[in-house]
């Protein structure tokens, strides 16, 4: 998609206009969905701005979706968006064309605020995930707001002060007083930068220690999660029944990313059979004739066909019925003994709801059910992505509602020490929430924004 700054120049003439241009910007496609989160809730306004993008990474299908004009060159780069993980990732990207797209981005962001200065037009930037965007905002010339995704006080500290950090480079990250560093937060603290939003309540109580206008609307990564089914507004005794009947529910997170994420399936597999393995065992808090679901919230990227073959292997067998009900009408049911794995395309919000505990190898999936106030067992894979450091780094960022496991046998121990603690499991629901924040975020930015900047 070379040519789509050609094609938005021929197909959207120039046109002067009362209302503010807002063009934005993001780095990966887990920054899109949040900036598209934040521009439905903005188009819902009164007077809503003529909105444009630009994303730095891949190729923007979530403003697709939305009807919002590509501004300039886009390009999926082989690392995936990933390079920070590996070097060898950027040195793929590098060969891939990573030098030229990114001059061209310049280029076409320059282009675009020149155009809107020339007409009279009000204009301004949104800038959706790290320090990427954040740069290209601060050197286009106009008034720009940001919204921090990538980082958070929390991978070095808490409440209660710094995380005690054995690796080398562990006082690198905070070396200045925040996970910020001076020339972030330099570039937060310009002028035209309006507004910065970021993650957390602790991150932003810490940026606040400097002249950057930060605010505490919460992440936009908690909205659009609500299920299908009703949630019980009351406690009653049929809810109860309902709570004795009803099965054990773990859901999987394999992540999103082919080939990765069919290796993280094989994994989990391990786990879910040392699960079972542990259910039969006599000191088991859970009864050997209880029914467990075993949820699987797959991306509409992968193939299902992969994931089925791997159970396949393993004894599972196609069974026609399932035991819940999902908002996915074609779900793949299979059956062993007492136990179902169910694997869904379609009913990701209601995957997320109906697990009791995750088995999980994903990035924003696991941070959005752990904000959903449960606890979520993470086996560190071989990457690009779920790779060691990620996931010793989402540890941090999570708390205690993530536990790291080194082999996959390993989760059945920590499931069983959950269900023998309801304690820690009242403090992992209010550590989740916390450390994720409450739905509505995308509409309180909006709403921010729009003062802000129109």
């Amino acid at each position: 998609m070379s040519d789509v700054s050609q094609l938005y120049e021929a197909t959207h003439p120039q046109v002067a206009t009362s209302r503010l241009q807002l063009l934005v910007l993001s780095n990966g496609h887990g920054e899109d969905i949040i900036a598209v989160r934040i521009l439905q809730a903005l188009q819902q306004q009164a007077n809503p701005p003529d909105i444009f993008a630009l994303p730095l990474v891949g190729e923007g299908h979530a403003y697709q979706q939305l009807d919002i004009p590509l501004i300039g060159s886009v390009r999926n780069m082989p690392s995936g968006g990933f390079v920070y993980m590996d070097g060898r990732q950027l040195v793929r990207d590098v060969r891939g064309g990573l030098l030229q797209l990114t001059w061209k981005q310049i280029q076409a962001v320059r282009r675009w605020v020149s155009s809107q200065k020339k007409l009279g037009n009000k204009r301004a930037i949104l800038a959706v995930g790290d320090i990427v965007p954040l740069l290209f905002a601060t050197f286009s010339g106009a008034n720009y707001a940001f919204v921090g995704t990538a980082k958070s006080e929390y991978y070095v500290r808490d409440e209660a002060g710094l995380l005690p950090r054995k690796s080398k480079g562990a006082s690198w990250e905070n070396f200045s007083g925040s996970i910020y560093h001076p020339w972030e937060r330099w570039l937060m603290s310009r002028r035209r930068c309006r507004a910065v939003f970021p993650r957390d309540s602790l991150t932003t109580e810490i940026l606040k220690k400097w002249p950057i206008p930060a605010f505490d609307w919460g992440n936009p990564m908690m909205d659009g999660l609500e299920p299908s089914f009703p949630r019980p507004q009351f406690y009653s005794a049929d809810a109860q029944r309902q709570e004795i009947v009803r099965p054990f529910i773990v859901t999987l997170l394999p992540g999103s990313r082919a080939p990765e994420a069919y290796t993280n399936w094989e994994l989990i597999m391990i786990a879910v059979s040392a699960l079972m393995a542990s259910f039969r065992e006599r000191d088991s808090v859970l009864q050997s004739s209880a029914t467990v679901v075993f949820l699987g919230a797959i991306a509409p990227t992968l193939d299902c066909n992969i994931l089925s073959q791997t159970l396949k292997v393993q004894g599972w067998r196609s069974h026609p019925e399932s035991p819940l009900q999902l908002s996915d009408p074609h779900p793949l049911i299979f059956k062993q003994k007492n136990a179902y794995i169910i694997l869904s395309q379609q009913a990701y919000s209601d995957c997320l709801h109906l697990g009791d505990l995750a088995i999980a190898m994903a990035g924003t999936a696991t941070e959005q059910f752990v904000g959903l106030g449960k606890p979520a067992i993470a086996i560190p894979g071989n990457g690009p992505q779920y790779n060691p450091g990620f996931a010793e780094a989402q540890s941090r960022l999570l708390g205690a509602s993530l536990i790291l496991v080194d082999q996959p046998a390993a989760v059945a121990k920590v499931v069983q020490s959950l269900l023998k603690n309801p304690d820690s499991l009242q403090i992992i629901a209010e550590n989740g929430v916390q450390r994720m924040g409450k739905p509505g975020a995308a509409q309180r930015i909006a709403n921010c924004l729009q003062e802000r900047l129109g």
